[in-house]
């Protein structure tokens, strides 16, 4: 597998989590429809700065990793695909369902932004998902990791805009989509499980051919 298809693989595994109904989709659909489309926007913005940050940690974790301790990198990228297995088949087998979403608590664009950014920066699980997924994709015999680590971050922040900030500007059919059709959130979450596990498993065999 060369350099771009490893990429569109990790693309398509960022897509399928961030499209999931969650936290943060919650968060920006309350915003947009209490404050209207530029504090959802605002909300979003926050968003992808706590996701910029944590794609630089991720980076950086796996780096000194490659260049410390490698074989403790293997172990990483073995458990991290067991993990994203998991998250995998936990969404294949639950039914998502968005309740409605009541009044916002932010009271101007400022504060949705911060309040986006501090909310993903604080989420413990956004810690370890990202520990679980950089090391998957973040192979040496590409180049400097610190390089690819900055394009995966911006693939990040790109794919949280074109997601989240569709959802802003148009969030009063969005949570329409969200909470009259159940069976719709629930398939979107099942086809994203089901993302994760193929891509995590294929991440696998390519680990194990070149462990």
């Amino acid at each position: 597998m060369n350099y771009h298809e490893n990429l569109w693989l990790f693309f398509t595994l960022l897509f399928g989590i961030i499209i999931v109904p969650g936290m943060d989709m919650l968060f920006v659909l309350a915003n947009s429809l209490t404050g209207g489309v530029r504090r959802g926007l605002a909300a979003t913005g926050g968003i992808m700065a706590g996701g910029a940050v944590h794609s630089a940690y991720g980076a950086a974790g796996v780096g000194l990793l490659v260049t410390m301790l490698p074989q403790l990198f293997n172990v990483l990228l073995f458990a991290g695909v067991a993990y994203m297995v998991w998250i995998g088949i936990s969404l294949i087998r639950s039914s998502i369902t968005v309740e409605a979403v009541g009044p916002g608590t932010a009271r101007s664009g400022w504060r949705a932004f911060r309040q986006g950014a501090v909310t993903c920066l604080v989420n413990p699980k956004a810690y370890i998902f990202m520990f679980a997924v950089y090391p998957q994709f973040l192979k040496p015999e590409y180049g400097p990791v610190w390089m690819q680590g900055l394009i995966m971050g911006a693939m990040t922040v790109v794919t949280q805009f074109a997601i989240y900030g569709t959802l802003a500007m148009t969030a009063g059919r969005s949570r329409d989509l969200l909470v009259a059709n159940p069976d719709v959130t629930a398939f979107v979450g099942r086809f994203a499980g089901m993302l994760l596990v193929a891509v995590s498993a294929f991440s696998l065999w390519q680990g194990w051919k070149s462990a």
